[in-house]
């Protein structure tokens, strides 16, 4: 694969960003929610084209896009999460969708059973004041492993570090150990408990949410 060209968010990327959103968590862990594409979108892309397309990094290779980075400046320029996924539930009938109804039922099962059993399930995105920006960033599979995850991360952090950004936090999955070591890499540490994510399997399995923070060095 060539190397990337790096880039932000234009309007005419639109088609080809909902086509790369729509293949780009294939078999990673989280990578199937509910199984509806345009309710995923409205949660965890639409909201950063309309709030923060300056921010929004795209790679490129040989004309066609293999990456992208949601970067959000301040958490506060966008709907928190809850209330983004409440309004794409009742904007789409979630509830009424044959296949995203078995994800529904096994988020309400996973919170009863954790709540019984005294254990923690993830609701939403805390924000810190210390780390307000945060991101999501997502790779087409035959661009991972390649350094561009690397780059659009790089350029998100030089981005922060120059506008005087105080920090960043992702949001990411325990069980997915390729993201979390990349993510170490790049400078981000582990933050907070290690929550259930309602409804999410992987292998079968339940996953767990992990918190990571990165602060910009210090000028001098």
């Amino acid at each position: 694969m060539m190397g990337p060209m790096l880039r932000t968010y234009t309007p005419a990327d639109h088609d080809a960003l909902v086509e790369l959103f729509a293949r780009a968590g294939v078999d990673a862990p989280g990578g199937e929610l509910w199984r509806h594409l345009p309710s995923e979108r409205m949660i965890y892309l639409d909201p950063y084209i309309e709030h923060c397309p300056d921010t929004l990094f795209l790679a490129e290779v040989e004309g066609d896009l293999v990456g992208y980075l949601t970067g959000c400046p301040d958490s506060a320029l966008i709907p928190g999460e809850d209330e983004r996924f409440t309004k794409a539930v009742m904007e789409h009938k979630l509830m009424l969708r044959p296949r995203s109804l078995p994800f529904f039922l096994r988020s309400l099962s996973d919170v009863v059973r954790t709540k019984m059993r005294g254990g923690e399930v993830a609701a939403g995105e805390a924000v810190n004041h210390r780390w307000p920006a945060h991101l999501h960033i997502n790779l087409a599979p035959e661009a991972r492993g390649t350094g561009v995850a690397q780059e659009m991360m790089e350029r998100w952090q030089d981005w922060l570090t120059h506008s005087g950004s105080p920090g960043c936090h992702l949001q990411t999955l325990v069980e997915n150990t390729r993201a979390t070591r990349f993510f170490a890499k790049c400078g981000f540490v582990p933050h907070g408990s290690t929550p259930l994510v309602p409804g999410v399997r992987y292998r079968a399995r339940p996953v767990h949410q992990q918190t990571m923070v990165w602060t910009p060095p210090k000028a001098g």
